[in-house]
Formats: C-alpha cells, sequence, structure tokens
C-alpha cells in the first residue's frame, strides 16, 4: 500500500497512528468481542469512549467549567440555523463578520430567524484580507457577534480574536480548531465540524457558555436545542459512535504531539515554507494579504489557468493529492491539517518547482 499526500480540505488527512490503532480495533474493541460501530451508544463501553474524549478535548483547550461541550451532527452548516435559534434569547439582531464564503452562508441563514446583519465585509467582495477592525459597525444591542476565523475556500484568517466588547463572540472554528491554542473563555460559543483537524466527518463540536442556553426560539429542533442536547449528555438521539471514537483517538494523539503549543509551532512552520516558497517562486501567486493569510488552507494559482490539469494530473503521479482550488475561485489550494506531515510540504513544493521549471 502507497499513501499520498492528501491535501483536501475536508475530509481531510488522518494520522497514519490513529488510522493504524482504528485498523487494530476494527474487529474487537478492547475485549469486547466487537467493533466499536456495532457498540450500544448507551452501553459502559461506549460511554467510557465517549467520556474520555470529552476530558480530553476539555483538558487540550483548558476549557472552563461554566462551559458546555457537546457533540452534535449537522456540521457547520447545522450550526448556521442553531447559532440564532438559541442565542437571540429574546432579541432580534445579531452581527456578523463576513470575510468568505462561510461567512457569507452563515449570515445568510441566520437571517431566516433574525435582523442579521453584516456589520464588516470587503467592499468589492474580494476576500482577501480582514476589514480593519475600525471599520466594523457593530451594534452593541446585537445577541451576539459571528465571525469565520478561517475561511477554508478562499485561504483568509484572522490573526487574533477580535475585541467586540460585552457582546458574546460566536465563532465557526471547523477549520482551524485544535491547530494552535486559543482561549475559549473570550468566546461565547465556538463550534467545528469534526473533518479537518479532528476526525471523521459526522461530528460537529459546540462549546458554548452556561448563561447562552436554555432560552431559544420556539420553532427549535429538539435535536438543536442546545439546554437539551446538554442534559442528554449528547445523545438524545444515536450519536455517530464511530466518528466520536476516532475522535477521541486523535485527542489523544495530539497530547502525545505535545499539545496545542506543539501543534501551532509544526503549522505554523508548514505554512511558512510553503508561503515562502510561493512568494520567492516569481511563478505562483497567492492573493491574499500576507498578514491574513491561512495556516491551514493555502490558495494558490499558476501564471495560465490553462495549465491547471497539466498541474493537477503531474500532482496526482507525484502522490500529492486534492489539490484542485473550490470550484468557486479556481485554482489550487493546499490543506495543511495537523495531521500533514511537514514531508508533504517538502514534496509539494518540490512538485511546484519542477514543474515551474519546465513551464515557465
Amino acid at each position: 500500500m502507497t499513501r499520498v499526500f492528501n491535501f483536501s480540505a475536508g475530509p481531510a488527512t488522518l494520522p497514519v497512528d490513529v488510522l493504524q490503532q482504528v485498523q487494530d480495533e476494527l474487529l474487537d474493541w478492547q475485549g469486547t468481542g466487537m467493533s466499536v460501530m456495532e457498540m450500544s451508544h448507551r452501553g459502559k463501553a461506549f460511554v467510557s469512549i465517549a467520556e474520555q474524549a470529552t476530558e480530553t478535548l476539555k483538558t487540550l483547550l483548558n476549557v472552563p467549567d461554566n462551559y458546555k461541550i457537546l457533540w452534535m451532527q449537522g456540521g457547520a452548516t447545522g450550526q448556521f440555523s442553531a447559532v440564532p435559534m438559541n442565542l437571540l434569547r429574546g432579541r432580534d439582531t445579531a452581527d456578523y463578520v463576513v470575510t468568505g464564503s462561510w461567512g457569507k452562508k452563515a449570515v445568510k441563514e441566520a437571517a431566516r430567524f433574525c435582523s442579521a446583519q453584516t456589520v464588516a465585509r470587503p467592499v468589492d467582495d474580494k476576500f482577501t484580507h480582514v476589514p480593519d477592525r475600525d471599520d466594523w459597525t457593530l451594534n452593541p444591542e446585537a445577541a451576539y457577534v459571528h465571525y469565520t476565523p478561517n475561511e477554508t475556500i478562499e485561504g483568509v484568517e484572522f490573526p487574533d480574536v477580535p475585541d467586540v466588547g460585552d457582546v458574546p463572540l460566536v465563532a465557526d472554528f471547523s477549520s482551524t480548531f485544535l491547530s494552535r491554542p486559543i482561549d475559549v473563555g473570550r468566546f461565547g460559543m465556538i463550534y467545528a465540524g469534526a473533518q479537518k483537524n479532528l476526525g471523521p466527518a459526522g461530528v460537529t463540536i459546540v462549546i458554548v457558555r452556561d448563561d447562552l442556553i436554555g432560552d431559544v426560539l420556539p420553532q427549535t429542533p429538539t435535536v438543536l436545542d442546545y439546554a437539551k442536547v446538554a442534559d442528554g449528555e449528547s445523545m438524545l438521539n444515536t450519536p455517530p459512535c464511530f466518528t466520536w471514537y476516532v475522535c477521541g483517538l486523535v485527542l489523544q494523539w495530539i497530547q502525545r504531539q505535545g499539545g496545542l503549543k506543539a501543534m501551532a509551532a509544526r503549522n505554523a512552520a508548514k505554512a511558512g515554507k510553503l508561503y515562502g516558497f510561493i512568494d520567492a517562486s516569481g511563478y505562483y501567486r497567492n492573493p491574499v494579504k500576507p498578514e491574513h493569510r491561512s495556516w491551514m488552507n493555502v490558495p494558490f494559482t499558476l501564471p495560465d489557468a490553462a495549465l491547471d490539469a497539466d498541474f493537477l494530473k503531474g500532482a496526482e503521479a507525484a502522490g500529492l493529492s486534492t489539490l484542485k482550488g473550490h470550484r468557486s475561485v479556481g485554482g489550487m489550494r493546499a490543506s495543511l491539517y495537523n495531521a500533514m506531515p511537514e514531508a508533504g510540504v517538502d514534496a509539494l513544493v518540490d512538485y511546484m518547482k519542477e514543474f515551474a521549471k519546465k513551464n515557465g
């Protein structure tokens, strides 16, 4: 078997150590005589798996005691509705900072439930930077302020956590979750799809402050009611047990790597190496303002889009998979999540050098 370097934006590459452990335990988890996929989610075996994963996540992120960790379904897209349903709490306005495609989707969905105001967005709608904080038109009476720390498609990332005063800050961390330490206490709520840095698709992590839950819109489905999900220990219905289990293994793998500070150092080094080559190449181009470039998702273009197909064909032959950019922006995109080794970046840079030499 030959594994490729998988640069997919999600579902994304997973640590080989974790995949091997899953393989070893697939038919018989710790002497139970069954796979995790076959277990009752109410049984002692799976409950222990779920509890350990939650505790490991709480430890890695240093989640304060006055926050709930919820394992939900529906991806970030489901949370685009769940956030206003849960967090409006009698108000009718929420603020949204839009820096890319996922921010656009979030505010559009929220508008079904409230007056969702776009308080910051690039005037030319070219998502290549984060709007200057002084230009945001925040409403101090808003129920919350929502933003996307990292835009997977355009590769735009906030360099820090924005200050929004006393209004609860809500963040869609899907593509940057667990890539570095974050101060959970600065947020009213964060959420993230698992399929980038945490595990297979199917689970969405929600971390929400206690005082923000329990007052939902009347039409809120039970499975999207944070208070009810918390009371049911994330098992109002049968959860995606296998995904939850793999997420737990990935969390343990992160611990073994040295935790989130070690992840941050590795991810910064990988991104710096690829951006450094792109900038110095004179051939490839990244459109994002340098201080707002994503560590996780690196889009780049060739001098002539007519060469894209040849570039991708050669990359696949070299064992470099899923480099095609999102259909909405074109070009290429290399996603450098936690499980992408530096050797993958080295192999990509070597291929890009050869391609530029041949076609430049």
